[in-house]
């Protein structure tokens, strides 16, 4: 597992471009810490959140969290050469041959897909019993990346709520001016808190989120077919140039442009 620089180095930019610009337009930066601010934004978009969302799928977006900073690597490539020498193994000593290394796979849907393949199951069966369960994982994963564009569509409004609210406290206090520009200060950072989150955060989030979901679903498509190859005694090198096609067609490549860094 390896740092995606572009997650980093967009989050970087985003936030170092809007605050180079409010210092060179004489701003300071306590000018935009606003607790009270963050506060109604935050925690008002978090609520609507988990009111749209079950719990346990708001918590399995958060843990995914982590996808968007960290990419797998050669995950796929390292796939690949398990299956060709699973190909190899079943090849010289036949299918049954592969119950014995099941222990040691620690992927779920490998381990689950070989065992039904040594288990006896036809090629035809094998894919869809499998397929079944991609679909519903497929379903799943989509309401994971929903919770962030949510998040992305709630954000503003609550921002304009928080607005509302110190414009509230201002027409309270005009006899007052110190509390006037509190409650002024308030209503403009709740805004930009609530429309800087959804864009520079949760809508790229999601975005990413999206990409890395689909690089686990071709990763899992990749298995399925690798696994169902294997049953049906395609020769381990034309079952690797098979498989490559999955990594093309994702866009996983090594090095795809010479000279140009992953």
């Amino acid at each position: 597992m390896s740092v995606d620089k572009s997650s980093l180095g967009g989050i970087f930019l985003a936030l170092g471009g809007i605050v180079a610009g409010l210092l060179l337009e004489g701003g300071n930066l306590r000018q935009v810490v606003q607790p009270t601010a963050a506060i109604i934004v935050l925690g008002g978009t978090l609520g609507a959140v988990m009111l749209q969302f079950p719990m346990a799928v708001v918590l399995q977006a958060f843990l995914r969290l982590g996808s968007v900073f960290f990419s797998p690597g050669q995950k796929s490539q390292e796939t690949i050469d398990r299956l060709v020498g699973y190909a190899q193994k079943a090849r010289r000593e036949g299918i049954v041959s592969l119950d014995a290394i099941l222990s040691e796979i620690d992927d779920l849907f490998l381990k689950k897909t070989l065992m039904l393949a040594v288990d006896g199951t036809e090629p035809q069966e094998l894919r869809k019993i499998m397929e079944l369960e991609l679909d519903n994982q497929a379903e799943y994963e989509e309401q994971v990346t929903q919770v962030f564009e949510s998040a992305g569509g709630f954000a503003p409004t609550i921002g304009i709520i928080g607005a509302v609210l110190g414009l509230i406290q201002v027409m309270q206090h005009l006899d007052k001016i110190d509390e006037v520009g509190k409650g002024i200060a308030v209503a403009f950072v709740a805004t930009i808190y609530g429309v800087g989150s959804a864009n520079l955060l949760y809508l790229p989030i999601a975005g990413k989120m999206k990409i890395r979901i689909r690089e686990e679903q071709i990763l899992r498509e990749l298995t399925l077919e690798g696994v169902a190859s294997i049953l049906e005694g395609m020769n381990p090198r034309m079952l690797e140039t098979m498989l490559l096609g999955f990594l093309v067609d994702s866009g996983q490549f090594s090095n795809p442009t010479p000279g140009v860094p992953q």
